[in-house]
């Protein structure tokens, strides 16, 4: 069975947030939630601080805890990995959020449904990239199999930096970190 994931380049992303506004709008989200979501964080102390950004959302986990605890069949796991939520199955019960270790799964209406990236499922069908991938002015992100991306990319890649937690549910996901990310004494910073 093939995986489809995101890579991310820690080296070019300058925090824009490009990808989140389109991401946003491939969505049509109200005002509050994001399916992809870039934070800054900084380590050390004045004069010696380092930041570096991350861009995230869904990661397609190969064991998707979300999945596992859905009561009503909506969150599927697809052949080529794409993890998927049929909001029409949802019943606003928030257990696909508090399994999560990831924070990917977001209320998206005023009646509690239920929904996250889905890897822009409909542009892949048509070919194209997702939302995310093709507006990144600096290209810092891309998305295919996972092996043909460790492939491309090379060595060194990790799929966890600090603040994220441990991969225990195999995330779909590739990083050229920053040495500074992984640093445990990092701080979010609100910008």
């Amino acid at each position: 069975m093939s995986q489809i994931g995101f890579y991310f380049n820690m080296d070019a992303c300058v925090g824009c947030r490009t990808c989140q506004i389109a991401c946003k709008d491939k969505s049509d989200l109200d005002l509050g939630p994001l399916f992809r979501i870039v934070d800054a964080y900084s380590v050390g102390t004045y004069p010696s601080v380092k930041a570096y950004y991350y861009s995230g959302s869904c990661n397609h986990c190969e064991v998707p805890a979300c999945y596992g605890v859905c009561p009503t069949g909506a969150i599927s796991k697809e052949d080529d990995g794409t993890v998927l939520i049929d909001v029409n199955e949802c019943n606003s019960c928030g257990a696909c959020i508090e399994s999560c270790p990831y924070d990917a799964p977001k209320v998206v209406n005023a009646e509690g449904v239920v929904d996250k990236c889905d890897a822009c499922v409909k542009l892949r069908a048509e070919g194209d990239n997702p939302s995310c991938v093709d507006s990144c002015p600096l290209r810092a992100l891309d998305f295919g199999d996972i092996d043909e991306l460790k492939q491309k990319y090379g060595e060194g890649l990790v799929n966890v930096i600090a603040p994220l937690p441990n991969p225990a549910t195999g995330p779909a996901l590739l990083i050229n970190a920053k040495p500074v990310a992984s640093e445990s004494n990092y701080q979010w910073l609100l910008l």
